[in-house]
């Protein structure tokens, strides 16, 4: 929100000294984030007048059109004589009053004016335009024309309002009555302690039954609709230069004089208001929900397909307006230039929208819109009366036209928001004695009702709908009596206390992953649910079960993850594409499993810590939410170099990032082909455990599947991993263990076992590994060969390092052998491998 301190002042008798520095200090400390101050024409210097151009001589013989002009620009060069100026401008003429800036003045950016020849011709001087005034778009493209009854000779810079200061605030969600002037106003007549100039106080007239027809179906999506009618519109009238710039100071363009009138008041009121042209509306105007798959033409041009959850207004054709967002082309007020079809009769719209309602629309359609951002907010519901005769007002005395007498105001039924509050409850959210006279005092500042002693009964203002309990009443009282008085005080937690074992967990995987040299990456856990399908999962597998927010950031996105890899790879996708080919990502993070039966969820207490059983009673209406680790490679595992050559990453690099992590976790974990979702059905390892005696699966890893690479733009044998850390968790036992060193030399024994192709090498290690009992130190599979001539048809070889020692005396070469040969028996008897002659 872009607020000129011009404006603001007219609310708010603020000290003469007082700058915009001043005034965002003081905001800032209210808890406005006021993000720049803009010094408007802080480098301009005059002479800056007022001309009328008397003469134009076309010169002829240059590439394009140059005009030669003389404009009176009364005393203010010093002689009264007619100034000569050469100007390529071709939208004004001569009797025009124009903006001319003589030798010696500096433009903004530093650009100063001196005569000079040009084109056979010399220049005193130029005739401006708004882009060099630094004014802002106008929407003429060309030299700044002032109305006839502009006098000759007066300072422009003044007329012009040239010089001022801008606070440019970031609105929060909850602060939508800060998105007016008004707003802004009350916030800064607070900070200063000074009285309000409420522009809201208008004496409005009664309803009656004379106004425009209107029929509101839906007063859920509309509570309170107000219709003024104003005829006689002058078709010559324009916006005056005071409310023109006040419109661009806050990024708005002038468009005509009735919509420009409707966004002044949308900005100094924070009303959204909306004209029609009488003459173009059928009938009565309706408030209903669209039909599904209507059609509606919005002020942009654009031809949009209505949703039957849109808040549309209609007349007896059907709709013409998105409401609270746009209004629709069949209905336009014509622009000031268009004086054939110019609007001399308008029917103004000051409505009230459900937010909810307004924020899904605009998203749905791609279209925010400064009413939509207002309504999605949370706008005064009781402006709008005061809005619609702000804007008959000025209607009236800048067009010539006659307000109507008939006045439509439909409302819907409602009460005014009470919030119970003892009087100590900011005392004890801050921990800070502000006593009750300081806290009844604050909350009257910002607008509320207060009754009683020791139990407050606060009435909230129709504009703040953020106001809905105590602790928003304790913040307010907390924010205007200043953070920066909350004393700084470190607590004091109970001796025993530290990171979880889960948190430590946590922390050794990654530090091993980064060790490993991968990098982590953390996404945001919204995914959309066009991504399983991309990913290649079952119709029926559970990972396809979200859970879907409310109000989600993007429409595109409605569901948390069930799983990590949607972000990881989306962020592999993105650094494959910056030029980034060799990657080795990781992240640990929570995925999200809705529960059977859905509970709403209460308010944890914040002037304690909540109990156990508050706690239980609030984990048990989330979904799960089970930590899981997940890895991504692309590119090369080892880079080539002088030392060698270098490695592609593979699917096994995946399988060893899982053992890793059970390895940090203590776990035993198992590992066995499978087939499931994005994975190569040939190429994708399935980790289990042993949980409560029953065996389960707890991640898989692997090369993904080519239709998968291809349905996420990823590249060419893409890895990826991803294992449940919660459940490696619970099984594994990560307690340090010192290494056990033997005295004794190793025996080592090499085997070579031929099995058939598809049986898994880990299933041959398990085997050996009890075949060959405790004597066993340590397994290693060192080759796998496949040769059809040497090993037969559908054959492979897989040899094994196998290291023997005992604790208390040296191995014989018998003991070693038979170790070793009881390994290959199991080995033969569960896989039937054989020994590779």
């Amino acid at each position: 929100m872009r607020v000129p301190l011009s404006w603001l002042r007219e609310y708010v008798d603020l000290p003469a000294t007082e700058t915009g520095r001043d005034v965002q200090a003081k905001l800032i400390a209210a808890g406005l984030e006021v993000e720049t101050v803009e010094q408007l024409g802080h480098d301009l210097k005059g002479p800056l007048v007022v001309g009328q151009v008397l003469t134009i001589e076309e010169l002829e013989g240059f590439k394009k059109p140059i005009r030669f002009c003389t404009v009176d620009v009364g005393g203010a060069n010093g002689t009264g004589e007619p100034q000569e100026i050469v100007c390529g401008a071709r939208n004004f003429a001569v009797g025009d009053k124009v903006v001319v800036v003589l030798p010696g003045a500096v433009l903004p950016g530093g650009f100063a004016i001196a005569a000079r020849k040009t084109y056979g011709k010399t220049s005193h001087g130029m005739i401006c335009s708004s882009d060099e005034l630094g004014m802002g778009d106008d929407g003429s493209k060309g030299i700044i024309v002032l109305p006839p009854e502009t006098e000759v000779g007066r300072d422009a810079v003044e007329l012009l309002e040239l010089v001022d200061e801008v606070l440019d605030i970031a609105v929060t969600a909850n602060r939508g009555d800060c998105l007016s002037i008004r707003g802004v106003a009350r916030e800064t007549a607070i900070a200063y302690g000074l009285p309000l100039r409420d522009p809201a106080l208008l004496d409005v007239p009664a309803p009656n039954a004379y106004g425009y027809p209107v029929q509101v179906t839906d007063p859920v999506g509309c509570d309170r609709f107000t219709a003024r009618t104003v005829s006689g519109l002058s078709p010559e009238a324009r916006s005056p230069i005071w409310l023109q710039r006040r419109l661009q100071k806050v990024g708005m363009r002038p468009i005509s004089l009735a919509v420009d009138v409707t966004n002044y008041v949308m900005m100094e009121l924070g009303q959204p208001l909306h004209a029609y042209d009488r003459t173009l509306v059928q009938g009565t105007i309706g408030v209903r929900r669209a039909q599904e798959g209507e059609k509606l033409v919005t002020l942009d041009g654009v031809e949009r397909t209505l949703h039957a959850e849109d808040l549309v207004i209609t007349d007896d054709r059907g709709p013409i307006g998105l409401a609270g967002v746009m209004g629709g082309a069949n209905t336009e007020i014509a622009d000031h230039d268009d004086l054939e079809n110019a609007t001399s009769d308008v029917v103004i719209e000051a409505a009230h929208f459900n937010a909810v309602s307004i924020a899904r629309t605009a998203r749905r359609h791609k279209l925010s819109s400064e009413a939509s951002r207002r309504f999605e907010r949370g706008v005064d519901p009781q402006a709008a009366a005061a809005a619609a005769q702000r804007t008959v007002d000025l209607l009236v005395l800048l067009a010539g036209g006659t307000a109507d007498a008939g006045v439509t105001e439909i409302t819907a039924p409602s009460a005014p928001h009470t919030i119970s509050c003892p009087a100590n409850h900011p005392d004890r959210v801050a921990g800070v004695d502000y006593g009750r006279e300081t806290v009844v005092r604050r909350l009257q500042e910002i607008g509320c009702d207060v009754y009683g002693q020791d139990e407050l009964i606060v009435t909230a203002p129709s504009w703040r709908p953020d106001l809905l309990e105590a602790n928003d009443l304790a913040e307010e009282v907390i924010r205007l009596e200043g953070y920066e008085n909350l004393p700084s005080t470190l607590p004091k937690p109970p001796s025993g206390r530290g990171l979880t074992h889960r948190q430590r967990l946590h922390r050794r995987v990654g530090r091993a992953l980064a060790g490993a040299g991968y990098v982590e990456a953390p996404n945001y856990p919204f995914v959309s649910e066009h991504v399983f399908d991309q990913l290649g999962l079952e119709a029926d597998d559970p990972a396809r079960r979200v859970v879907k927010l409310v109000n989600p950031l993007n429409d595109e996105e409605p569901a948390l993850r069930t799983s990590l890899l949607p972000g990881l790879l989306g962020a592999l996708r993105r650094n494959d594409g910056r030029g980034s080919h060799d990657l080795a990502l990781f992240e640990t993070g929570l995925v999200f499993q809705p529960r059977e039966e859905q509970r709403a969820a209460g308010h944890l207490p914040v002037d304690r810590r909540p109990t156990d059983e508050e706690l239980a009673a609030l984990d048990a209406v989330l979904p799960e939410q089970p930590r899981h680790v997940a890895v991504v490679l692309a590119g090369a595992r080892e880079q080539a170099g002088w030392w060698g050559e270098g490695r592609p990453a593979g699917w096994a690099d995946a399988v060893e990032a899982g053992r890793q992590v059970a390895r940090e976790a203590g776990a035993a974990l198992g590992v066995r082909k499978g087939q499931y979702g994005p994975w190569h059905p040939g190429r994708c390892a399935e980790f289990v455990v042993d949980l409560d005696g029953a065996e389960r699966v707890v991640g898989h890893a692997g090369e993904l599947h080519p239709r998968v690479l291809k349905a996420l733009g990823l590249p060419a044998r893409t890895c990826a991993m991803e294992i449940d850390l919660d459940v490696l968790e619970r099984v594994g036992d990560d307690t340090p263990q010192a290494p056990h060193i033997s005295t004794f030399p190793v025996a080592t024994q090499d085997v070579a076992l031929v099995v058939d192709k598809p049986v898994p090498a880990a299933e041959v290690e398990s085997a050996l590994r009890e075949g060959a009992g405790e004597l066993l130190e340590a397994i290693r599979l060192f080759d796998v060969y496949e040769n059809e001539e040497q090993l037969g048809d559908g054959k492979k070889s897989l040899a094994y390092a196998l290291r023997f020692r005992a604790a208390d005396r040296t191995l014989t070469v018998d003991e070693a052998s038979a170790a070793r040969d009881a390994a290959v028996a199991l080995a033969g008897e569960r896989t039937g491998a054989v020994l590779r002659g």
